[in-house]
């Protein structure tokens, strides 16, 4: 009886043992799991080796029991992709995108064979796209964008299903495989934009009856002609062939016909409607023969003839390089001898004030530092309690940060106190401005507003005018946006971040036209003039010094600028003729009326902010080539309206991350056409525009130019 008694407790041990196993698939999804370096947010909490099946962790979807989806994205995961995810034989759909997913896409993975969407966009996965995802036959859905895969395309040709392709944003090399309109049939979307792509475009490219998206192949190294059969494409898709090495005429039948000049520009050889650069009759040839000549003279002798001519050039061009040398380098030994040898980076500022007057020439014969003479100094601080006085300021460190149209700008360092941005304003003479300089920089040091730069003090005399300034530590807009060369990695701004710099610059200017006791205009709103501070908040620089530079001499340079910076807009936003060759980056932040009226307006801010907008939208500079044409950026963006393309189409490629926010990237859109708008009367207050943004969330704003969709 007892032996009876064991035996059954025995079996039902094992029973229970056996019941509570994980089974294969949960075994298989805790590899991945521990393949993971870390995971945020308790994404996986619940994921335990406990559980009997994994059909009720998160992230994971079963029917009849078997996992059939794995959809963990943006969740900042970090590792690697094991292989043991393919012994998940009845899974059909895998969403990893924008995690940190690196190394190899291992080819075992497509031993689940019932694939139908895979989706792992933005991650950082490597080395070769596996050839063995060709055999998935079900597959529908393909996204490998944003990631560093650096082989050929492989081929997809059993992958009959395939509706979305999207390969941008890789290193993939090789010819675009040739196919695409005999076996893939079912294509909607087709994207492989910044690649390294070469050779020709396949004919059969044209021979997709489903396409209704976008065929995007730009920014790649595709050569040759454009194929006449892209004009059988259906008419409503988007075509995008721009920054190839295309060449020779654009086809002008079906699809091709009804394309904008942006989905071509970036290939110099291309000519044709719509770029509107003549081709070459047939007579005549893109590249002239070398050997042929044109004044009866023999090849070698004109061979030899260029050559002296290079020659001479080269010879000349480092004789005047060596004139320069030798004059920099010998007023830098008298500027190293001045007081004792003084370096403008690291040196005091005073010191740097006079290494920078002698190199411009504005030395004294008998030079005197600031210190000896600081009774003929005018100090003024604006701060309710000081923490610094002209001595301390004098005997900082100082750094220089630039030079602009406004002067010279230091970073001076206080021992033990704060760090500040002084800029040296060009030289003014006559005492009898000091009372106009005064009254101006105190009403200006009275704007005190989180998003515009503080004033703390000035400093004035016959030959010197210092405005002092807080140091804001994160540069400025536009380096933010674009980078620049020679400086620390580009970190792209993301779109929450982008939406709180456009929030913060709104709040600023709304300060200043709303609340500000003068209700001023800023009148040079530009990127450039909006400095990032320690958590990136935007601060608004550079408002009033027109008012504080030589007021003499700024109205004549202002008559003389708005004869020359060109003519206003056209009447017609689609109408693109060639920029004035005097016209600046600069100048297209201004509204188009202030090319021809004096007196400043706000309106003047509020077109300013809404070019600012789409360039931290776009990613875009504000004048941008097409062909040999160069258009600003709002005409851009108004052409790419009227050729209905898509809102990705506009958008900066950082940001292809952040569609998921398209609602609310298409809002600032509309509010930056608002503020653009050809008539000042048209365009909403900033306060307006301030509240708007603040209500994103909530609800839609909707001016009358309503363009993009989210659809």
């Amino acid at each position: 009886m007892n032996l009876q008694i064991v035996c059954l407790s025995f079996l039902i041990c094992n029973y229970f043992a056996i019941v509570g196993s994980l089974n294969d698939e949960g075994f298989a999804l805790l590899s991945f799991k521990q393949s993971l370096q870390n995971y945020t947010n308790g994404c996986l909490n619940n994921w335990n080796s406990s559980d009997i099946s994994p059909c009720s962790w998160k992230g994971v979807t079963c029917r009849g029991g078997r996992v059939v989806s794995l959809s963990i994205p943006n969740r900042k995961l970090v590792g690697f992709l094991p292989t043991a995810l393919g012994k998940l034989s009845a899974l059909r759909h895998v969403n990893l995108r924008d995690n940190n997913f690196s190394g190899i896409l291992p080819a075992e993975f497509f031993d689940a064979r019932e694939l139908q969407s895979l989706v792992l966009a933005g991650n950082s996965l490597s080395g070769p796209i596996p050839p063995d995802i060709g055999n998935l036959k079900k597959l529908q859905i393909l996204d490998l964008s944003h990631n560093s895969f650096n082989s050929s395309i492989p081929s997809l040709f059993q992958c009959k299903r395939l509706i979305i392709l999207l390969l941008s944003q890789n290193n993939l090399t090789g010819p675009l495989p040739d196919g695409f309109g005999t076996s893939l049939l079912t294509l909607q979307k087709v994207d492989l934009s910044f690649n390294r792509l070469s050779g020709s475009i396949p004919r059969t490219m044209g021979n997709l009856p489903s396409l209704k998206g976008t065929l995007d192949l730009s920014h790649n190294f595709l050569n040759g002609s454009i194929p006449a059969s892209l004009g059988s494409l259906p008419e409503r898709v988007y075509m995008d062939l721009s920054y190839n090495n295309l060449s020779g005429p654009i086809p002008q039948n079906g699809a091709l016909s009804n394309i904008g000049p942006t989905a071509f520009i970036g290939n110099s050889l291309l000519c044709g409607s719509p770029l509107k650069i003549p081709c070459p009759s047939d007579s005549q040839s893109l590249v002239r023969d070398p050997s042929q000549n044109s004044g009866g003279g023999s090849g070698k002798d004109r061979k030899g003839s260029d050559l002296g001519i290079v020659i001479a050039i080269v010879a000349s061009v480092i004789v005047g390089i060596c004139l320069v040398w030798l004059l920099v380098s010998n007023r830098c030994r008298k500027i190293s001898a001045y007081k004792d040898g003084v370096h403008v980076g690291g040196c005091s500022f005073e010191k740097a004030l006079m290494v920078r007057r002698d190199f411009f020439c504005f030395a004294k014969d008998s030079p005197e530092t600031l210190s000896e003479n600081i009774e003929r100094y005018n100090f003024v601080q604006l701060d309710q309690q000081p923490s610094f006085d002209l001595d301390q300021l004098l005997k900082a460190s100082a750094f220089l940060l630039g030079k602009s149209g406004n002067g010279i700008v230091y970073k001076v360092v206080l021992g033990g106190g704060p760090i500040l941005a002084v800029r040296r304003l060009e030289e003014d003479g006559g005492s009898q401005r000091f009372r106009e300089f005064q009254a101006e920089v105190e009403a200006i040091g009275k704007v005190r507003h989180p998003n515009i730069v503080t004033l703390r003090a000035y400093c004035w005399s016959l030959d010197e005018k210092l405005i002092i300034n807080d140091y804001i530590p994160n540069g400025d807009l536009a380096t933010a946006i674009h980078g620049k060369a020679g400086t620390v990695p580009f970190k792209p701004l993301s779109w929450p971040l982008r939406l709180r710099i456009m929030k913060g610059i709104a709040k600023g200017l709304a300060y200043l036209h709303e609340f500000s006791h003068k209700r001023y205009v800023h009148g040079n709103l530009k990127p450039s003039n909006i400095l990032l501070g320690q958590n990136m908040e935007p601060h608004i620089s550079d408002f009033g010094l027109r008012h504080l530079v030589n007021i003499d001499r700024e109205s004549q340079t202002l008559d003389l600028e708005q004869m020359t910076n060109g003519t206003p807009q056209s009447s017609s936003p689609y109408e693109f003729l060639p920029l004035s060759p005097s016209v600046t980056a600069g100048s297209c932040y201004q509204a188009p009326e202030a090319f021809k009226v004096t007196r400043p307006s706000q309106k003047w801010d509020v077109y300013s902010f809404g070019v600012i907008l789409l360039e931290m939208i776009s990613g875009k500079f504000p004048i941008i080539k097409m062909g040999f044409l160069e258009v600003n950026l709002v005409q851009w963006i108004q052409l790419s309206i009227e050729e209905r393309k898509p809102l990705s189409s506009v958008l900066d490629p950082f940001m292809a991350h952040d569609l998921d926010k398209e609602d609310e990237i298409v809002k600032v859109v509309q509010i930056a056409l608002a503020c653009v708008h050809k008539s000042p009367e048209r365009r909403p207050s900033m306060r307006y525009i301030c509240e708007n943004l603040e209500r994103l969330a909530s609800s839609t704003y909707s001016p009358t130019n309503n363009q993009f969709s989210s659809s």
